[in-house]
């Protein structure tokens, strides 16, 4: 691994932004972003990828590659969840597996956008069709998380209902159409059908200022992080080993997967990056309505504390250098 790039990573500033979020919870520190501002950097984010996703498309177009691209996202989205679900069945029960395993069956947005910073930093290339791969592997897993727990939860123990009743049909709807699935895609497809014209009037907006609003989502989720501290220390270390051993074997698979399809060393890095990492918006909004049984404050610490700050800080450094010395 190279040692400097590294420290860069480290060092570069939406990065230490988290760990100042880190820093102010372990000071009792009364800073605060709050949340309707922490949801509004959610939402720029979503649409800031979606947006550079679709003008990338709009220059590249569709080819035979990125169709292949497409299904290597189906099914690392579909294989994943169902090996963690088996893996964590070892020490769970039914209904705790489905739903960290349908976590790491989906993917993180603002670990996929630290990658493009990362990129960014060392001028390297990537296309924006990986942006198609990450909405492509949002929902899959929560719906193989379902099919999990169904498949072997005893009926004794009840139907994966709440108190409110929802049905699977509403639970896959939220898994498909949540609002962070429909503005990525959404973005998406606006960024591709305004072309070059959208690219020109949303410049400032999209790109100027990216890293800036990056930061500050970065400083909430270390604070988020660092409140969630507690609770990951009473899981024990099978969680806490899970939650680090996982992202690398994924990674590695992911590594395979995109030196077997031919990609470029920036787009390898993004689909390694889908791979390893872990969702905590999406995945737990569903599954707090489907799964009323799964424990949150497993599934958040472990995505949020420890395989989120895993792979902005040393994964994404560590997975480009391994790119870097495995292509041509």
């Amino acid at each position: 691994m190279n040692l400097q790039s590294v420290l860069d990573n480290f060092l570069s500033a939406p990065v230490l932004f988290f760990f100042l979020g880190l820093v102010a919870v372990w000071v009792k520190s009364d800073l605060e972003v709050p949340p309707a501002i922490a949801k509004f950097f959610s939402l720029y984010l979503l649409f800031d990828i979606g947006i550079k996703g679709g003008e990338e498309l709009y220059h590249s177009g569709f080819t035979p590659q990125i169709l292949m691209i497409m299904g290597a996202c189906i099914v690392m989205a579909t294989i994943v969840p169902i090996v963690a679900f088996f893996v964590l069945r070892l020490k769970l029960d039914v209904y705790n597996a489905g739903a960290i395993a349908a976590t790491y069956g989906s993917v993180s947005a603002v670990t996929f956008a630290t990658a493009q910073a990362f990129l960014t930093s060392q001028d390297v290339k990537a296309g924006g069709y990986m942006v198609a791969g990450m909405a492509i592997m949002e929902s899959p897993a929560i719906v193989v998380g379902l099919i999990m727990i169904r498949k072997f939860v005893k009926p004794e123990s009840g139907k994966l209902e709440d108190s409110h009743g929802s049905s699977m049909k509403e639970v896959l709807r939220e898994a498909f159409f949540n609002g962070s699935i429909v503005l990525l895609v959404g973005s998406v497809i606006v960024g591709y059908a305004a072309g070059d014209n959208g690219e020109k009037e949303l410049h400032g907006f999209v790109k100027d200022i990216f890293k800036g609003m990056l930061a500050l989502y970065l400083l909430d989720m270390g604070l988020v992080a660092g409140s969630r501290m507690s609770a990951l220390a009473k899981s024990g270390t099978f969680l806490i080993g899970f939650a680090l051993i996982t992202p690398i074997i994924n990674a590695i698979l992911g590594i395979g997967l995109a030196y077997v399809m031919g990609l470029n060393q920036g787009d390898a890095l993004l689909f390694t990056i889908l791979c390893a990492s872990a969702s905590y918006i999406a995945v737990p909004a569903a599954m707090r309505m489907a799964v009323p049984q799964a424990n949150m404050s497993l599934l958040l610490p472990m995505a949020l504390a420890v395989t989120f700050p895993f792979n902005i800080i040393i994964g994404i450094p560590g997975y480009f250098s391994i790119i870097n010395h495995l292509w041509p």
